[in-house]
């Protein structure tokens, strides 16, 4: 407990002074914000509007699903990098307790960029609520995800370098799966696919999975993802 509580301190110190991480909370919701505006304007017929997108939901599952990722794996490289994590380890610090010092402070700022965008999406009630735990579920997926491409690569350029095809994989394949029905199939195994089910029933009332299904399933991924960087943390943290 004292080791995560060490690595939650250091790593929300390290990124509160980064502005390249902050942006990453700050940035997607304020895109949405403005493409909201935009589609606000009058003028704009009906029709149009009506065959739009849910700008808050849309960048929510891009900020959930895709943005989080390569600044996780950035996070972990960089220790690895500078050889911290072969200290914490030497120390005696678990895996569990490394993702969970590391992860919390993405997941805890994570929640006011979730209620930004449930702001600007209007969502009250329990659509609130859906769209807040949808979101978060996400993110908790994201932030494992991170940190296992992260604990396999030797540094930071190599964990961008794996990191950005497998996010924009995993966030454009949901939208292109509409237009697809193999890959929707295949992609829906995956928690990206289950967030735009989610949002789909937010904004169109209808779901052709079950939302409790679509829950355990983003949440199996995140267990399977814990298991792969619980191997990967202690098979290769001593080694580099």
């Amino acid at each position: 407990m004292r080791s995560l509580k060490a690595i939650f301190k250091k790593q929300l110190k390290d990124t509160l002074k980064n502005p390249m991480a902050l942006m990453n909370f700050i940035l997607f919701p304020l895109v949405a914000f403005a493409m909201k505006s935009f589609m606000d304007v009058e003028g704009i017929p009906e029709e149009m509007l009506a065959n739009m997108p849910n700008m808050a939901t849309m960048m929510a599952v891009v900020f959930a699903g895709m943005g989080l990722i390569p600044a996780v794996a950035g996070v972990i490289a960089e220790d690895i990098e500078n050889k911290s994590l072969r200290f914490l380890m030497m120390a005696g610090v678990k895996p569990a307790s490394y993702l969970l010092g590391i992860g919390s402070v993405t997941f805890f700022l994570s929640i006011f960029t979730a209620a930004a965008f449930g702001f600007i999406g209007e969502f009250t009630g329990g659509e609130l609520w859906i769209f807040t735990a949808s979101i978060m579920s996400g993110v908790a997926a994201s932030i494992v995800l991170g940190a296992t491409i992260g604990i396999l690569t030797k540094n930071q350029q190599t964990a961008t370098a794996l990191s950005m095809p497998v996010a924009m994989v995993l966030g454009f394949g949901p939208m292109m799966a509409q237009f697809n029905d193999t890959l929707a199939s295949t992609l829906h195994i995956f928690y990206t696919q289950q967030l735009n089910v989610v949002t789909d029933y937010l904004n169109f009332g209808v779901t052709g999975t079950p939302l409790w299904q679509s829950f355990a399933i983003i949440w199996a991924n995140v267990v399977v993802l814990g298991i792969l960087f619980t191997i990967a943390y202690k098979k290769k943290g001593l080694k580099d």
